[in-house]
């Protein structure tokens, strides 16, 4: 489920997994793979100093609620519009509470997720940039404090709301999280306690 973060450049953003059989990660508008989000944060806990970074991954854009589609509603079973709407078609919300966990194969379905999206969004680059000298990690046009994108990561760390199916993350978080444990970058060094 996505939850409500702050960013520097937008105010209060979205973000967060909004299907628990997929990976995908939506931004505000933006959506991408959590598996290409945390191979780049990756690449950013391995820099030996605070130094200029750029790295860019796939993603797509829509644009228009309306072909973003409804979150409550298809949760719910009763309004499924948009790419939101045509996922939940595919993949129903659990019918027990206790179903309601984020699948750790949840990137199995990427193949499937990038034909439904196609159908709404357009596709984009999503650069991932941070400058020392100006402070701000920047997602796309997205910019957040280290403190703020710091939250983003303990999200995807955690397995957003409702968490990873039986506490465990899968690899792919797992080898971001063992990066940034032994990163020598102070603005991650306390990120997980």
């Amino acid at each position: 489920m996505p939850l409500s973060f702050e960013s520097v450049s937008h105010g209060t953003v979205a973000f967060g997994f909004f299907n628990i059989d997929s990976d995908m990660l939506l931004l505000d508008q933006y959506f991408f793979f959590s598996t290409h989000f945390c191979r780049h944060v990756e690449a950013l806990a391995a820099l030996d100093t605070p130094e200029p970074f750029k790295t860019a991954w796939e993603g797509y854009v829509i644009s228009s609620p309306e072909a973003i589609g409804d979150l409550m509603g298809a949760i719910h079973g009763i309004r499924h519009t948009g790419f939101i709407g045509e996922v939940y078609r595919r993949f129903p919300f659990p019918q027990r509470e206790a179903d309601f966990k984020q699948k750790p194969e949840g990137d199995q379905t990427q193949d499937l997720m990038r034909t439904i999206i196609q159908k709404y969004g357009l596709p984009i680059e999503v650069r991932l940039t941070f400058d020392p000298n100006l402070d701000p990690i920047a997602v796309g046009p997205y910019q957040f404090t280290w403190v703020q994108f710091n939250a983003l990561i303990r999200y995807v760390w955690e397995g957003g709301y409702p968490r990873w199916r039986d506490e465990s993350p899968p690899p792919y978080v797992m080898r971001m999280k063992t990066a940034i444990d032994q990163s020598r970058l102070t603005c991650l060094d306390t990120l997980f306690g």
